[in-house]
């Protein structure tokens, strides 16, 4: 366990994330009357200007990048994506860039070592501290990727797509033959490391997206992206009252379920890790140390509730959980890169990690 010490959205995606897709859609910038189409007002006062939407609501950007790697691609090994835009699965092939601070590539980091698939997929991790270029490969030596030759993995993205003027996001998928990103479609690109790359896991591996088990899991996982995993990003990013306060209020209704629900069970469905245990993870492990204070979420700390605090350490001490999280990036990164909510650039001292390692009486 690691010692206690921006990313996507969905398009081309399972139905686990389809119902807040929708809503978002209707309302994407440049896509209908909600859209911030004029300069100043709302947007001035926003980080993501692009992505604020008339009222101040925050607005995220469409994925950019939605092709799969999938059993059933028609390619050959070496070759590009069929005609459907599926690549051939390939250990060694990939290449996995995330931030360590982001909770949509740390969903793709945790299931990476839940499913034993270090040595298919390699990883690069980028500095937590974005410049005018975005994410930037400054960790390793020369300030460029040993495996892709790039200082910026804005460079995977305009050779791909030359024209792309968007927000460079993690995770993202890169095919280390031709420097193209494959995806950076965080919902699905978790899920295919369940599905479609069962011949590489590891012993043992869990089963996280049971088929069985969908047709619940799968509005679960809807439920907690809309109000929780983007719901902390609408309170934060959020330039008008009444859209801040419908974020909140729906973030913490959510949370009332969830805490209700982990009552009589140890994970979401049960006795059974899943999927769903892992998206819901990326955001409380994050929530005090940032969502609470930076983006106002503060009706109450996650260790006020009893069932969620003692679930998040319950996971937090499980292998590929607490081991993979990052207090100094998450930190760092929040309070640095967002001066329209942080002008100081100060980084809050605590709280204290050590908090994760106490005990939790489940399971």
């Amino acid at each position: 366990m690691r010692s206690p010490a921006d990313c996507g959205r969905l398009a081309g995606m399972s139905t686990a994330d389809v119902s807040s897709t929708t809503q978002q859609d209707a309302t994407a910038p440049g896509t209908g009357s909600s859209a911030a189409t004029q300069p100043g007002g709302r947007q001035d006062a926003a980080q993501f200007g692009r992505e604020t939407a008339s009222d101040g609501a925050f607005v995220r950007q469409p994925n950019r990048f939605t092709d799969r790697v999938t059993r059933d691609s028609r390619s050959a090994p070496g070759e590009g994506p069929d005609e459907h835009g599926h690549w051939p699965v390939e250990a060694g092939r990939y290449r996995l860039v995330v931030s360590l601070a982001c909770p949509w590539a740390h969903r793709s980091i945790i299931d990476r070592e839940l499913l034993g698939l270090q040595e298919a997929i390699s990883l690069a991790v980028v500095d937590p501290i974005r410049d005018e270029k975005g994410w930037r490969f400054t960790l390793d030596e020369g300030g460029k990727d040993p495996v892709l030759g790039i200082g910026f993995l804005s460079e995977a993205y305009l050779a791909t797509d030359p024209g792309f003027a968007g927000r460079v996001t993690v995770p993202a998928l890169v095919d280390t033959i031709t420097g193209r990103v494959v995806s950076n479609d965080y919902p699905q690109l978790s899920l295919d490391l369940s599905t479609e790359w069962v011949d590489h896991h590891g012993p043992g591996a869990p089963d996280l997206y049971p088929e069985a088990l969908r047709a619940e899991l799968d509005p679960l996982m809807a439920e907690i992206f809309t109000d929780l995993n983007n719901g902390v990003y609408k309170a934060g990013f959020a330039t008008g009252q009444a859209a801040y306060e419908a974020a909140y209020d729906a973030l913490f209704a959510r949370l009332d379920v969830l805490e209700e629900r982990l009552a009589d069970r140890r994970y979401l469905m049960g006795d059974r890790l899943t999927e769903a245990d892992v998206r819901l993870f990326t955001t409380l492990v994050r929530f005090d140390a940032v969502y609470h204070n930076h983006f106002k979420c503060n009706r109450q700390k996650l260790t006020e509730f009893i069932n969620l605090w003692a679930y998040a350490r319950d996971l937090y001490q499980t292998h590929g959980f607490g081991d993979t999280v990052d207090f100094d990036h998450i930190k760092r990164h929040y309070y640095l890169t967002h001066p329209k909510i942080n002008p100081t650039g100060v980084v809050p001292k605590g709280p204290d990690p050590l908090r994760w390692l106490t005990p939790h009486a489940r399971g």
